[in-house]
């Protein structure tokens, strides 16, 4: 997360982490996650995140779950997402909902880019952000 365009930092006023107001993505590195699979922080605070992913076609979000909730806009490409036992094909304009613990994953079909919205914030996500301590 290198780069001055996101900044751990705590609000006086509420005493929370919080990412900047403005996030500008340009000079921002990816993180690898996966073979096929890295990650943008697009902003955040202790109640909610926004993450932008860049999959390779035939890059895997493995099989998962966690106790947030997730919304995720396919900003484009073309994806496998399964949902619990349901799966299927989305493109850019699409989007999904994961309530807590219900397992999911997607699979890139076609290279392309995800918005994925959690609440509360992913603390397994931010252990590598300068700054940050929950």
């Amino acid at each position: 997360m290198a780069g001055s365009n996101f900044l751990t930092k705590i609000n006086e006023v509420n005493m929370k982490f919080e990412s900047n107001l403005f996030i500008e993505t340009a000079g921002m590195e990816w993180e690898q996650v996966a073979p096929g699979m890295k990650r943008k922080f697009m902003g955040y605070n202790d109640e909610i995140m926004m993450v932008q992913v860049h999959f390779d076609k035939g890059g895997i979000g493995a099989r998962h779950k966690h106790r947030h909730s997730q919304t995720t806009y396919v900003v484009s490409g073309k994806f496998e997402v399964t949902v619990g036992n349901e799966t299927k094909i989305l493109s850019g304009g699409d989007g999904f909902y994961i309530p807590p613990e219900i397992e999911h994953g997607a699979i890139c079909l076609e290279e392309g880019m995800l918005i994925d919205v959690f609440s509360p914030i992913r603390e397994d996500f931010m252990a590598g952000i300068s700054g940050y301590t929950k």
